[in-house]
């Protein structure tokens, strides 16, 4: 956490030529070192062939964390985001996030939305219609499996009767919404406890802000984003203003990309940012 009271996550290089074996392992240390409030990973579980974004190579983001969590004793593990009803069994999903959670001492914040590559949903065999209903439903499904034992569940798309889904989790795992429809934002206030966007500059984010606290004026509904920083395109200085900007907005949560290339260019990025967040070291 900063001196402005922001907290500051570090995405994990889960993508691209810095996944290698350990490289997870390795920069989820030295973000908990540096002093990053927690860690993060993206959710393309497959990536179609003339797709553009993001890159093939690609860890899942469960194992990725799971793989961070065992590696570090206590920053906060995240998901940016799980994109939720290409899961086709929304229980086992519940399932795996719930023993996450209790594996890691209840470090797991789920960020979750409805992605958009249509592509992706037909390779998993997953239905790209009415995949917001069905987000709704998996929301009211999870914190039921979470709470419950034995839990059931009778709803439109999902139905179970008296399942017992343990270990439960370590403690109430906050659900933050993704995404920038009007759906999206409707869906946060009414069943999570927080919105995770993408893609919103300084400039944007005062608008941004004033929108979700019409909608959801307490505090303790988080509102955080994805910025793209890197060590690369962003000079410390431009670091530190972006960052004062966003947290005279209101802004109450960032998370930042380092640099992509080599896991070294990796670390020495997340290094950079903590250095120019003016983190203080664990």
């Amino acid at each position: 956490m900063t001196t402005d009271g922001l907290r500051f996550g570090i995405h994990l290089p889960q993508f691209g030529r810095s996944a290698v074996p350990g490289a997870i392992e390795r920069a989820a240390k030295q973000a908990e070192a540096l002093g990053y409030d927690d860690v993060w990973v993206s959710d393309h579980l497959v990536i179609p062939e003339g797709q553009s974004y993001p890159a093939p190579h690609l860890c899942d983001p469960l194992m990725s964390l799971a793989f961070a969590a065992a590696a570090t004793d206590t920053v906060g593990l995240g998901t940016s985001v799980l994109v939720g009803p290409q899961y086709t069994s929304p229980l086992a999903l519940a399932n795996s996030l719930a023993s996450l959670d209790y594996l890691s001492a209840g470090r797991l914040t789920v960020g979750i939305g409805i992605g958009w590559s249509q592509k992706e949903y037909e390779a998993l065999h997953a239905p790209f219609d009415h995949r917001g209903e069905r987000l709704d439903e998996m929301i009211d499904l999870f914190r039921t499996a979470w709470h419950d034992d034995p839990a059931s569940h009778d709803g439109r798309w999902y139905a179970f009767t008296d399942i017992h889904v343990q270990p439960q989790p370590a403690h109430e795992v906050p659900i933050w919404v993704g995404g920038s429809s009007d759906a999206a934002f409707a869906r946060a206030f009414a069943k999570a406890d927080g919105y995770h966007g993408i893609g919103v500059e300084p400039e944007q984010a005062p608008a941004l802000v004033e929108r979700i606290r019409a909608g959801r004026p307490d505090d303790d509904f988080t509102i955080s984003l994805r910025v793209p920083w890197d060590a690369r395109s962003h000079e410390p200085d431009a670091i530190k203003s972006e960052r004062e900007a966003y947290a005279a907005a209101g802004i109450q949560h960032l998370v930042a990309a380092p640099t992509r290339g080599s896991i070294d260019a990796w670390l020495d990025g997340q290094e950079t940012i903590a250095s120019a967040l003016g983190l203080t070291p664990r």
